[in-house]
């Protein structure tokens, strides 16, 4: 029975080397080379001694938070309210079918949403507000980032709070609590490892946005995930966007640290 288990790991185990364990010991040994391919330090030196780098990594944490914040604002709402819904597996599959359409796809579709004739400002326009900059902007970054990551927010927050017992908002009701006392004392915190899950498929994800940072944000949005693509794809230092990798590795390490369930050890 042991060998059978041992055996249908092995494409798993496989798996795991080449595609996960074999690509982050890369980036770690090719971020100690320069871009002359000479064993060095000076990239993480580099790294931590420019302001430029340090000012990046505090726009992709500052982004990532305002992104997660805005899709946490709206999904745990529409979380609970698919959860009281007579045909809830219909709203969900309508919410995460916009998962499926290819990334580049959406953004260009906001690009055409969002454009000078696009149709937010023709909607502006025949009120008689006049045509506005929407598209290159933070906002416009940070609304588009947001709706893509929207779903993957809401599924463990829906789990969470699909899998609450009725006699626990019954009992909490039998003893007086109003709405917001069974919300803040029984719903919240037995959802909290749902909203932990939510936060971390979107704020890692997040913090090395690129794609979206050109289509819609311009170039005038920098973050980590911009300056990797740079060094890789423009200027050929791929010992720079390696350390640059590894940093996003540890971030999003400690991200997970952070959010994860804790056991309480007891006697």
């Amino acid at each position: 029975m042991k060998r059978a288990h041992g055996f249908y790991s092995v494409p798993y185990v496989l798996w795991l080397a080449l595609f996960v364990i074999a690509p982050l010991v890369l980036i770690v040994y090719q971020s100690f080379f320069n871009i002359s391919g000479q064993f060095t330090f000076d990239n993480y030196k580099l790294y931590l001694s420019s302001g430029t780098y340090l000012r990046m990594t505090l726009n992709s944490v500052w982004y990532a938070l305002l992104i997660t914040a805005l899709t946490l604002l709206i999904s745990y709402p529409t979380a609970y309210w698919l959860s009281q819904t007579k045909h809830k597996q219909l709203w969900l599959l309508l919410i995460i079918l916009p998962t499926w359409i290819n990334l580049l796809l959406k953004a260009y579709a906001f690009i055409g949403i969002f454009s000078q004739g696009g149709s937010v400002n023709r909607f502006l326009q025949f009120f008689g507000f006049g045509a506005h900059q929407l598209l290159f902007t933070n906002t416009s970054f940070i609304l588009v980032a947001a709706y893509i990551e929207i779903p993957f927010m809401i599924l463990p927050i829906f789990n969470a709070i699909d899998e609450l017992k009725p006699s626990l908002l019954n009992a909490s009701k039998d003893l007086g609590a109003t709405n917001w006392q069974t919300f803040s004392k029984v719903v919240f915190p037995l959802t909290l490892d749902g909203v932990k899950a939510g936060v971390q498929a979107v704020f890692i994800p997040s913090l090395s946005l690129f794609m979206l940072t050109r289509l819609i944000g311009g170039n005038k949005v920098i973050t980590l995930g911009t300056a990797i693509e740079e060094h890789f794809l423009v200027t050929q230092n791929w010992g720079m966007g390696s350390t640059i990798g590894v940093v996003l590795i540890i971030a999003m390490i400690a991200i997970m640290f952070l959010t994860g369930e804790r056991k309480k050890r007891g006697r």
